[in-house]
């Protein structure tokens, strides 16, 4: 299945888009796709419900706000430095295990909402990243069993501001966290549907020129080893999200000289079979 959330902010609705691609209305299932939903069976108990009521739903109109496909996580939690060739990019060694940080859950928009710009922003950054999500509670997981605990996957756009990240002090959440910094989606694919997320092109556009283009096959620690060590320092909840490393191509790293967003800046990205996202960048409205 593919899930999907639609409305204004706030105010999402749950869909799912079916195999034409056409988005359906799924709103009389009664349920958000959240924390509860993915605890109490909900992907077993859609699919049951869509058996009996598909031919009854209702197209989503074409111009409709397509939100986050999940609604808020209890977390959002990032791999640092997890493709080969970014670490390369980025002069810093290959990690010996994940490196891991925060997003904070207030930075999820949708997968077309705008970038914004924080106030005092000199180097807002891209990052196209293929994300879990999880779909049961999973603490001490071993690797070998991890897979049963993922729900499916996204695409997501690890928006980093580098300044704030490197040179503010403290943690990498600082330059992860401003509104707007996690535009997700537009689908929630769930996992039958990708069988191999270990090889998937992904790729990110800036003005329509290619700067990200690699394959997942160059993670260095793959998905269930990252499930696996995060479970065992602390528990994953149904809906979590977990983004799994950008690969080379950020503004950061592009030579001679990087490259950051500017207002009016156009960022394209997508990864196979998880769809394409767009989002403009801009200063923030509240600045």
């Amino acid at each position: 299945m593919k899930l999907i959330r639609f409305g204004e902010t706030g105010k999402e609705k749950p869909g799912i888009q079916d195999r034409s691609g056409i988005n359906l209305d799924c709103s009389g299932f009664g349920e958000d796709w959240n924390e509860a939903f993915f605890n109490n069976n909900g992907l077993a108990r859609l699919e049951d419900w869509l058996a009996v009521n598909q031919s009854t739903l209702q197209e989503i109109p074409k111009n409709a706000r397509i939100g986050s496909p999940i609604a808020r996580p209890s977390k959002i939690i990032c791999i640092g430095l997890n493709y080969r060739k970014h670490a390369e990019e980025a002069g810093m060694a290959v990690p010996e295990v994940p490196i891991i940080f925060m997003k904070a859950t207030s930075s999820l928009c949708g997968p077309f909402d705008p970038i914004y710009i924080p106030r005092n922003s000199v180097q807002t950054d891209w990052e196209v990243e293929l994300a879990v999500v999880i779909g049961k509670r999973a603490k001490y997981v071993s690797v070998e069993n991890a897979n049963d605990f993922i729900a499916g996957y996204c695409l997501h756009n690890d928006v980093s501001e580098r300044d704030f990240q490197l040179r503010h002090g403290g943690q990498w959440v600082k330059g992860k966290s401003a509104d707007h910094f996690a535009p997700l989606g537009p689908v929630l694919v769930t996992k039958d549907e990708i069988p191999d997320p270990h090889n998937l092109r992904l790729w990110l556009k800036l003005n329509g020129k290619i700067l990200q283009d690699s394959n997942t096959s160059d993670l260095i620690f793959d998905i269930p080893t990252i499930v696996s060590h995060l479970s065992q320092y602390m528990t994953l909840l149904p809906g979590d999200v977990i983004s799994t490393g950008t690969p080379a191509g950020v503004g950061m790293g592009l030579k001679p000289e990087p490259r950051f967003l500017e207002h009016g800046d156009i960022v394209e990205l997508g990864i196979e079979g998880l769809g394409v996202s767009r989002q403009v960048a801009m200063k923030d409205p509240e600045q």
